[in-house]
């Protein structure tokens, strides 16, 4: 796995990924960014956010689950001195589908935290708290 991150000019970067998708990263106007991108940490959570929840649809998926739509809203807290890590996130999911079973549902999202999500793991075992909530709405 590779990526490229290539400045811009102030405080802006594209990031290139091996398989060609780009993103801009930039930061807030205090800090010389002109806001055009998403800050490094927000990318941290919005890659978290998508691992897990590729994992959460594939393994209902597997499962015989009739997924219409799946939402996972996330929040962290960060350390309030340098460097300003995440001490807890929380990843809450929004499943939506016809006749979802709830076990099937709270198994997906315990093997995406303790099995699958290399994200969650690597971030957990670097001492984050990271804790999991879901709801189930009929489609």
């Amino acid at each position: 796995m590779h990526t490229t991150i290539t400045w811009r000019g102030k405080r802006q970067f594209t990031a290139t990924a091996d398989s060609g998708h780009t993103i801009t990263i930039d930061g807030p106007p205090d800090s010389g960014g002109e806001n055009t991108g998403a800050r490094p940490m927000e990318l941290m959570l919005m890659g978290l956010g998508g691992c897990t929840s590729f994992d959460v649809v594939n393994i209902l998926d597997k499962a015989r689950q009739k997924v219409t739509h799946c939402v996972t809203e996330i929040t962290a807290t960060r350390a309030d001195e340098v460097p300003e890590v995440f001490k807890t996130i929380n990843i809450h999911f929004i499943v939506q589908g016809k006749s979802l079973e709830t076990k099937k549902v709270q198994r997906a999202i315990h093997l995406t935290a303790e099995k699958y999500c290399s994200a969650s793991i690597m971030l957990q075992r670097a001492g984050v708290e990271i804790g999991h909530t879901f709801e189930i709405r009929s489609a």
